[in-house]
């Protein structure tokens, strides 16, 4: 997609000046997505990052969660502290798109739009550092590991909001089948907790002519997939949202065997600590109460991800003013919905405030899936709000 901007057909300043080096931005987004690495491994990605970040005049840390980095900015001497973050991992998918610049990394890929998100960061730095106008400290948060849940809270406990206090911190997502460039913004809750579940519901292998003789856990297995319908529909306030899902089924190998045990593999999400908590204990129960009523038992290993992502009312009532400010209500998508989808920045709202908010990436394939690319004609009106947040916010 040809996203180039005329610059001197553009009247904001920003836009403007966004929209003159756009083409080198573009082209540093599909030179990630080429390169997409791993949590905890995003080495090429983070000095690729660092050295723009560095040529640019900023005050870059880097190690920080061992990829992490932190780029700095101060102007005038206003007591204002903003943090702004991206995400820069990939996901151990094989991608199917036939891009010219598809992965060059087997069996991984940016499907997620951490590549976007990147890029659309560094085009505001860029324009921060020659032509920002503000008073105050900008910490520019590049955050790895994001894809396993586990980036935002070592880059917390390494002493980020010690080392780089904020008064305030923001990210953002990409969303397919959001309109292209529609901004979505949701006060409190706005995406699910995640908790996985790895259960082995083990009986008594056999020969399948002979049924009688053996306790089978594939038909135990099959009774609790069926009785875990109750637990939305029954356990839970029919208010509040639950989602679980049983991802992955794996038992035997043979059709005239009834195998010893069947693993099964859950995600469980919601919106508060009390429907979680409910799920963490619901499910084991019914695991264990289904297996042995056929005999069976079962073994549960439940561990819980992350928290619900809860945006500060304050923090998104300024990010949707400035939306609205920028682009007009046009642009604003009303009524936007939480995403039962997980977000680890939800570790970073916990200890400060802040908001999540939303950009749609058109009609593209999901996220997470083999077929999706971030649009990159959301880059530039991304980075313009980025700058309008940060000069409103740090003035």
């Amino acid at each position: 997609m040809n996203v180039t901007v005329s610059p001197s057909s553009v009247q904001d300043p920003i836009e403007r000046g966004i929209a003159a080096y756009l083409d080198e931005i573009v082209a540093l987004r599909r030179d990630l997505h080429q390169y997409p690495e791993l949590a905890f491994r995003e080495h090429r990605t983070s000095k690729l990052i660092a050295s723009h970040l560095t040529a640019w005049g900023y005050e870059v840390t880097t190690g920080l969660a061992g990829t992490g980095i932190v780029a700095t900015l101060r102007r005038g001497n206003g007591a204002r502290r903003l943090g702004i973050r991206a995400d820069i991992d990939g996901l151990p998918i094989e991608e199917a798109t036939e891009l010219a610049y598809s992965s060059n990394n087997p069996g991984v890929m940016h499907a997620c739009g951490h590549d976007g998100h990147t890029a659309i960061l560094l085009a505001a730095a860029r324009y921060l550092a020659e032509s920002g106008s503000f008073d105050g400290t900008l910490h520019l948060i590049f955050q790895p590991a994001e894809e396993i849940g586990a980036g935002a809270r070592k880059m917390i406990s390494e002493g980020l909001f010690e080392r780089f206090p904020v008064d305030a911190v923001f990210g953002l997502h990409n969303w397919p089948g959001v309109p292209l460039g529609q901004f979505g913004f949701v006060a409190g809750p706005a995406m699910a907790s995640v908790d996985q579940a790895q259960i082995k519901i083990i009986g008594r292998g056999g020969h399948g002519a002979e049924p009688h003789r053996a306790v089978d856990p594939v038909l135990a297995s099959a009774s609790f997939i069926t009785a875990l319908q109750s637990v939305v529909s029954r356990n839970i306030d029919p208010q509040e949202t639950a989602v679980v899902t049983v991802g992955s089924i794996h038992a035997g190998s043979a059709s005239n065997v009834i195998p010893e045990s069947v693993e099964l593999k859950l995600t469980m999400r919601a919106f508060n600590e009390t429907v979680r908590e409910q799920l963490r204990k619901r499910i084991p129960a019914l695991a264990r109460a289904q297996a042995e009523s056929f005999g069976a038992f079962a073994d549960v290993d439940y561990r819980l991800g992350f928290p619900a992502l809860v945006n500060d009312g304050e923090s998104t009532d300024f990010a949707r003013q400035v939306a609205l400010d920028t682009f007009g209500p046009i642009k604003v998508e009303e009524g936007f919905k939480p995403r039962t989808a997980s977000e680890d920045f939800a570790f970073m709202l916990q200890v400060q405030p802040g908001s999540y908010l939303f950009i749609g990436n058109g009609d593209s394939a999901p996220l997470h899936s083999a077929h999706y690319d971030f649009n990159d004609a959301i880059i530039a009106p991304a980075a313009r709000y980025w700058v309008r947040l940060a000069e409103t916010f740090l003035n």
